[in-house]
């Protein structure tokens, strides 16, 4: 699950600050009981200590190593029975003096070998609903508070159906798709005029696939072309290096409004490429627009809408504008 670097160093940024909490936690309670007890201070130096300067003495003066580990073993056994007989006397709580660090599968690193550890995992899940409720405003957009009601009931012969019908359909179908998401669920295509619910109906996938803990980036097609602009036009600093990698590394990226931005050669080159590369790497895409097939081949170009058209499932909105409503 390949989170943006944004997410990623905002996350590390809170187990770093997680991490050294945690020390000082440790340190205030050390030096808390060190003030009751003078005597812990001096045992945990002598435990400290005791096995390099045992050791050095035994290979200084050739004595069998064997003889001196024991003792050193029998020493420390008496030191740490003396340490607990002093923290249960002082009525400590369990683990006062544990220091133990702030996940144990860690060390508070973030990382088990190369893998990323399921604690700094938790934080970039956190990090992305965040982000998902910054971009998207409200933080309302949730299946249940769909409205089914706002759409027609009457029967219409273009569409076979009634608008009210055939967005029961839709909400039953992307309730599905969240709920069962993996990187390699497909592709969907959000059809319809304004105001009928394609940013709605993606934000709750995009905050459903968060809470599962896929990795999510939602933006409008300005921003996402805005970012390519930068990147490639740009001042070369580490703001615009690399900023686009998240369009093609996370495992859901949402592309809103597709049609709402000025079309050029560049903005045509950098949607072929977003799309190309995800489907070559079977990666899930959600695309909505107010553009119908015909206008998306004629602003675009034939390969872009037949990759498109072709391998995204088609979910068409209908019914009065909402917003208007």
């Amino acid at each position: 699950m390949a989170y943006s670097e944004e997410i990623l160093r905002r996350a590390r940024e809170r187990l770093e600050q997680a991490r050294r909490a945690r020390e000082r936690e440790n340190e205030a309670h050390r030096l808390a009981a060190y003030e009751r007890y003078p005597r812990l201070a001096e045992i945990d130096r002598e435990l400290r200590h005791t096995m390099t300067q045992l050791m050095a003495t035994a290979l200084r003066t050739g004595e069998d190593p064997a003889e001196a580990v024991a003792r050193i073993r029998d020493k420390n056994l008496a030191l740490q029975q003396e340490r607990d007989w002093i923290l249960e006397a002082g009525d400590f709580e369990e683990g006062w003096l544990d220091e133990s660090p702030i996940c144990e599968k860690c060390g508070g690193s973030g990382y088990v070998g190369a893998q990323m550890c399921s604690c700094l995992h938790e934080l970039c899940r956190q990090e992305q609903k965040l982000a998902l409720t910054s971009l998207l405003g409200s933080g309302k957009e949730t299946f249940d508070s769909f409205r089914l009601d706002v759409y027609p009931d009457a029967f219409d012969p273009e569409l076979g159906t009634s608008p009210r019908r055939l967005m029961q359909s839709n909400l039953r179908l992307c309730k599905k798709y969240a709920q069962s998401f993996t990187p390699a669920a497909g592709n969907l295509l959000f059809s319809g005029g304004t105001g009928l619910g394609k940013t709605f109906l993606s934000a709750c996938i995009a905050r459903q696939v968060t809470d599962r803990g896929y990795s999510v980036v939602y933006d409008t097609a300005i921003r996402l072309f805005s970012d390519f602009e930068a990147e490639k036009f740009g001042a070369d600093n580490e703001e615009n290096r690399g900023r686009t990698r998240k369009y093609s590394e996370c495992d859901l990226l949402i592309i809103d409004d597709l049609g709402t931005e000025m079309t050029t050669q560049f903005t045509v080159s950098v949607l072929y490429t977003v799309i190309n590369t995800r489907m070559m790497e079977n990666r899930a895409t959600i695309i909505s627009t107010n553009l119908a097939d015909s206008e998306l081949e004629r602003r675009y170009n034939p390969q872009i809408a037949s990759r498109i058209i072709g391998t995204y499932r088609l979910i068409q909105f209908a019914g009065d504008d909402i917003r208007r409503q």
